[in-house]
């Protein structure tokens, strides 16, 4: 690359830089950390309705009443432990074999029938739903969104430079820079998003009177469906944590959870 264009990359990429650690930092309630948000929990909450409406009108609903009311039963005991301001609580069941559940902003849950079988139980199944209203109270999907916005703006303003600037190495460098953006901030940024919902997540479990000793074991078990399918990519590639990595945090973060119940 010539030293032109590095300059000018990098003097693209401080600014970005800059403006991504001062113009969209907000203390969260739940953690009490600065977080880069471009969204307003309002602004979440409609995406996540949007979105939830989508999956019901495209997704097979269960008429499983076994199912539902394991679901049903087990959200409400979370739901009662966490703080999602207006909330518009909602749980539904999807009778879909991939072992998979979700929240969303707004107070959208959706369970797929698939990871019932895997989570076996109620208390494992409060780890499962634990986790996943941590992203809610965590602004973890706000982030997500916000932090594409600046990865995209920053691009954008990169390639407009190099274009005005005649680089021949532009496509490279582009390319470059979205394989940087991607290993360097994206996807540690959502491996710490996953750490960080499985804590808050075990602590939710604890306080509703679940055994979080039930989250290792079902990540075991997670573990063990992945490998009788391949495995999984490395954790460097992936948005995910390796699930012997989890377990270990998980073990560390039980007598502290318990602890925590204890003190509710």
């Amino acid at each position: 690359m010539p030293g032109y264009a590095r300059s000018v990359l990098w003097r693209i990429l401080l600014v970005g830089a800059g403006l991504y650690a001062i113009s969209g930092c907000v203390t969260l309630d739940e953690s009490g950390k600065r977080a880069f948000l471009l969204t307003t929990p309002q602004q979440e909450a409609q995406m996540g309705a949007a979105s939830f409406a989508q999956l019901k009108q495209s997704g097979q609903l269960s008429g499983d009443p076994v199912a539902n009311a394991q679901v049903e039963r087990v959200a409400r005991r979370l739901i009662a432990q966490v703080n999602v301001p207006n909330a518009q609580w909602e749980v539904v069941v999807f009778d879909d074999p991939t072992p998979n559940a979700f929240a969303l902003p707004g107070g959208k849950i959706g369970v797929h029938t698939g990871i019932l079988p895997i989570a076996q139980t109620d208390d494992a199944l409060a780890a499962v739903l634990g986790h996943e209203l941590a992203h809610v109270t965590l602004r973890h999907g706000g982030q997500r969104v916000s932090q594409q916005l600046a990865v995209a703006g920053v691009a954008a303003v990169t390639d407009v430079a190099l274009a005005m600037n005649e680089v021949r190495q532009r496509e490279s460098i582009m390319t470059g820079l979205g394989v940087g953006a991607s290993l360097g901030l994206v996807l540690p940024f959502s491996r710490s998003n996953e750490y960080e919902a499985d804590r808050y997540g075990l602590y939710y479990m604890a306080r509703a009177g679940y055994d979080p000793e039930a989250a290792i074991g079902f990540w075991q078990r997670m573990k063990a469906y992945a490998d009788q399918r391949g495995g999984k990519p490395p954790e460097w590639l992936s948005t995910h944590p390796a699930d012997e990595n989890r377990i270990a945090q998980i073990r560390q973060l039980i007598p502290e959870a318990r602890a925590m119940a204890a003190g509710r």
